[in-house]
């Protein structure tokens, strides 16, 4: 099987040839998505030769595969009418989602280039605000009416088909486009030839609403292992459909934003998460890594200044200083592991906010024994270091920052929730960093209050 790095190589020394049907022949048999892949890497000035020699469908299903930032490069190298005819052979969603990434000047120009039913359509679709299911949905679906036979839908969708994203679902409506129920293909191969649709249609759908979360129509299908979902407006008419290829792709979508939140990476566009990291630009990098670095970095003076405090304890027990590193990673690392279940328990839909009191009576429990296992470890360590007192400070000190670490991490992504922000934010690194203000505070207290009578002989 070639892979993109051999396809790539090829198609630069056909286009330096110039030889076209050389170049057509070649690609024609690869898949669009390697191609697309190749072609992401490949000159933007080659990469438009290559959509240039193919037929408009192969085109177009390449340029479907390539990332907005790819679409923006290589669609700049084609005419405003080579691209029109492109745009015209693509998927109604795809084309909406192309035309978005356009410049508005090429934007308007190549949709006076369009049949007015495209026109209207990309208007329509490209109204609906991003994110939601409207502007995710296709407009290329299938539909049937009730008092049809059997026989004559599979005659109506054979003839449709060419046309349509998929028709493994067909949707029946009456006036007005009100959704009725729905009809697999399997349905009406095996119905009777004479059966009418109203009689084996499905009745009770899960649908969306045009204006519902890309993100929470992405989990329905999952949940329900839909191929589609028919989306509504406000008049329960049929809109559109969302297809399990977008559904994937706002998954994965999703999935990467929350791990770069949770890595504290900025997510304002243009976002890393569709960037060839080989690619991206040093600067690009180093502008979404520092904002929150810089946060970080401020918010730990405040560990420093606890430290500050608490410098009669340390110069009368200088032992304790040797313990603090391992204390306070605990309790961030313990932070860390509560704040990952609950941000991807909250994303999947395994927690809600109702529960966080029931979990927080879990979370307790099980912070209390994890931080006297490791008190347990510790004290070992202290005693051989420090002596038992310094020891019981360490243990005790173990328990309430593994204790505290671990609410801070289980109950961030809660409160970020509640004022509707993305629980993600409570990412590792904010997790840790509060947990190590906590941590020292907590240390140095219980090190004054235990250990007072060995700080005041040594003042």
């Amino acid at each position: 099987m070639n892979t993109s790095p051999d396809i790539l190589s090829e198609i630069t020394a056909l286009c330096a040839s110039g030889d076209a049907e050389a170049l057509r022949a070649y690609c024609l048999p690869l898949h669009a998505a390697d191609l697309a892949a190749a072609l992401a890497e490949a000159p933007p000035a080659d990469a438009a030769t290559v959509l240039g020699f193919l037929d408009l469908d192969s085109s177009a299903e390449i340029l479907a595969h390539l990332s907005p930032e790819d679409q923006q490069i290589i669609s700049a190298q084609l005419s405003p009418e080579g691209l029109a005819r492109i745009i015209s052979r693509m998927d109604a969603d795809d084309r909406v989602d192309l035309m978005r990434n356009l410049p508005e000047e090429r934007s308007e120009k190549i949709l006076h280039l369009l049949a007015q039913a495209e026109r209207e359509d990309i208007r329509k679709l490209g109204s609906y605000r991003e994110g939601t299911a409207g502007a995710l949905m296709t407009s290329d679906y299938a539909t049937l009416t009730p008092e049809l036979t059997a026989q004559a839908a599979i005659n109506k969708l054979r003839l449709e088909a060419p046309d349509k994203e998929t028709i493994y679902y067909a949707y029946v409506i009456e006036a007005q486009r009100r959704l009725l129920g729905l009809v697999s293909l399997k349905d009406l191969i095996l119905a009777r030839p004479d059966a009418r649709i109203e009689n084996f249609m499905h009745r009770d759908l899960i649908t969306a609403k045009v204006d519902d979360d890309q993100e929470e129509v992405a989990r329905t299908m999952a949940k329900y292992d839909l191929l589609a979902i028919p989306v509504t407006n406000g008049n329960d008419a049929l809109a559109g459909i969302v297809t399990f290829d977008d559904a994937h792709d706002v998954a994965e979508e999703e999935a990467t934003e929350d791990m770069h939140r949770m890595g504290a990476l900025s997510h304002t566009p243009p976002g890393l998460g569709s960037v060839n990291m080989l690619e991206a630009s040093t600067w690009l990098i180093v502008q979404k890594r520092i904002p929150w670095l810089l946060v970080l970095v401020f918010m730990n003076i405040f560990s420093g200044a606890g430290i500050a405090y608490f410098e009669d304890t340390i110069e009368a027990v200088v032992a304790l200083v040797f313990f603090l590193p391992l204390l306070i990673d605990s309790g961030g690392n313990a932070g860390s592991q509560s704040a990952t279940l609950m941000i991807r328990a909250l994303a999947t839909g395994r927690a809600h906010l109702k529960d966080w009191f029931a979990l927080l009576g879990k979370e307790v429990g099980v912070a209390i024994i994890l931080g006297v296992g490791m008190a347990v470890a510790v004290s070992v360590i202290g005693v051989f270091r420090a002596g038992p007192e310094v020891a019981a400070v360490v243990a005790m000190t173990m328990v309430c920052t593994v204790l505290f670490g671990s609410l801070v991490g289980m109950s961030l992504p809660f409160i970020l929730s509640k004022f509707k922000l993305d629980p993600a934010t409570a990412s590792a690194p904010l997790v840790t960093s509060i947990a190590d203000i906590g941590g020292v505070l907590i240390y140095f207290s219980i090190a004054t209050w235990f250990l007072r009578d060995i700080i005041v002989a040594a003042a």
